[in-house]
C-alpha cells in the first residue's frame, strides 16, 4: 500500500482496494496501521473518496521491498553513466537512503557495488536476472571465488564451466559485465553477466589482485576499444561534414563535434580500426572532407573501391 501511495498523488479507495486485491474495509484498516507507524496518510474528500500520502516534516523509516532496494541501488550507482554530472549527488543520496533502511536491506544493497564506466546505449540489450546480479555483487563484496557456467556467444548453445576471482561488476553501453581474474586461463577477463549462470556455493576467499592500470573504467574501455590499456581508441581521425553540429552530436557518441557554420561541422571520432572509423563517418548522409590522418584517408579510398566494385557486379 505504501508503494502505491507513493506512486501517485491521490488514490480512490475502491481503486486502491482493487490494486491490492483486498476489501475496502481492509484498506481502511491498513491505512490506520500506516498512520500508527507515523505515515501522514490523509483522507481525500470527493464522490469516490480516497487517500493521499502527504509530505511530513519527519518521516519514519522508509519501507522498501527487496526488488525496490535492488532497483534503487542499481539506479543510484549507475548514475555516472548518464553523462549528467550527478555522480557525487547520487552517492550522497544512496548513503542518505541507506541510513533509514532496515538493517536487512542495508546489507543487501551493500553487496551490490557497481562501477558504471560508459553511457547507456540506445541498442536493445539482453536483460539480466536480478538474482544473478545480486550473486555476482555478493561475490565481489565478499572476495569469494566464483564458479559459473558461461555461454561465450549467442551462436554457441553449450555453456562451459569457469572459475574466476570476481573484482568488479560494471556496465558498458547498457550491458552488464563481470571483471574477473580467470583462474584457468591465468589472465583478466570480462564476462557478459547475461551469459553467466552462477553455481552455488561460492569458493574460498581470495586476496584481490591489482587491476592493470589500477582504474576499472580505463581497463574496461581499453578492453572494448582494443587500445591495450590507454582507454582511448586505437584509431582516431578528423573530418569535416556538411551537416549541422546539433545533428552530428546526437549520433557521434564520444566524438568531439565543433560547429563551423549553420550546416557544417568538424568531427573528431575514434574507432577500433581505420576501416571501422571510415564506415562510421560514411554513415552520415553528407559530403565529407578528411582532415587526417593519412590512414583514415586511405581507408576511405579502400572502402570506395569496394563499394564501387559491389555496385558494378551484375545481379545473379
Amino acid at each position: 500500500m505504501l508503494s502505491l501511495l507513493q506512486a501517485r498523488r491521490d488514490w480512490p479507495g475502491a481503486l486502491l482496494a482493487e490494486r491490492l486485491g483486498v476489501s475496502p474495509r481492509t484498506v481502511r484498516r491498513d491505512v490506520d496501521r500506516l498512520r500508527e507507524l507515523g505515515y501522514p496518510v490523509q483522507a481525500v474528500k470527493g464522490p469516490d473518496g480516497g487517500y493521499r500520502l502527504d509530505a511530513g516534516k519527519e518521516l519514519p523509516p522508509l519501507l522498501f521491498d527487496d526488488e525496490q532496494a535492488v532497483a534503487l541501488a542499481i539506479a543510484l550507482q549507475t548514475a555516472a553513466a548518464t553523462g549528467a554530472c550527478i555522480e557525487e549527488a547520487a552517492e550522497r543520496a544512496l548513503n542518505t537512503v541507506r541510513q533509514v533502511m532496515p538493517a536487512r536491506l542495508r546489507r543487501r544493497i551493500d553487496l551490490l557495488r557497481i562501477a558504471a564506466v560508459d553511457r547507456p546505449s540506445t541498442r536493445s540489450n539482453p536483460q539480466v536476472d536480478n538474482r544473478v546480479l545480486m550473486t555476482l555483487g555478493a561475490a565481489v563484496h565478499a572476495r569469494e571465488e566464483l564458479r559459473f557456467d558461461y555461454t561465450p556467444a549467442s551462436g554457441e548453445a553449450t555453456a562451459t564451466p569457469r572459475r574466476a576471482q570476481p573484482h568488479h561488476l560494471v556496465t558498458w553501453e547498457g550491458r552488464w559485465y563481470l571483471v574477473a581474474w580467470d583462474l584457468d586461463r591465468h589472465d583478466w577477463r570480462t564476462f557478459r553477466a547475461d551469459r553467466i549462470t552462477p553455481r552455488i556455493p561460492t569458493g574460498p576467499r581470495f586476496t584481490p589482485r591489482e587491476l592493470p592500470g589500477g582504474d576499472v573504467a580505463a581497463f574496461v574501455a581499453s578492453k572494448f576499444r582494443g587500445s591495450g590499456g590507454s582507454g582511448d581508441w586505437p584509431c582516431r581521425g578528423e573530418v569535416i561534414l556538411d551537416l549541422p553540429a546539433a545533428v552530428v552530436s546526437r549520433y557521434s557518441r564520444d566524438g568531439i563535434v565543433e560547429e563551423l557554420g549553420p550546416n557544417r561541422c568538424r568531427l573528431v571520432l575514434g574507432s577500433w580500426s581505420w576501416h571501422g572509423l571510415a564506415a562510421t563517418v560514411g554513415g552520415f548522409d553528407a559530403d565529407i572532407e578528411v582532415v587526417g590522418p593519412d590512414e583514415l584517408r586511405e581507408a576511405f579510398a579502400r572502402l570506395a573501391r569496394r563499394y564501387a566494385d559491389a555496385a558494378s557486379r551484375p545481379v545473379r
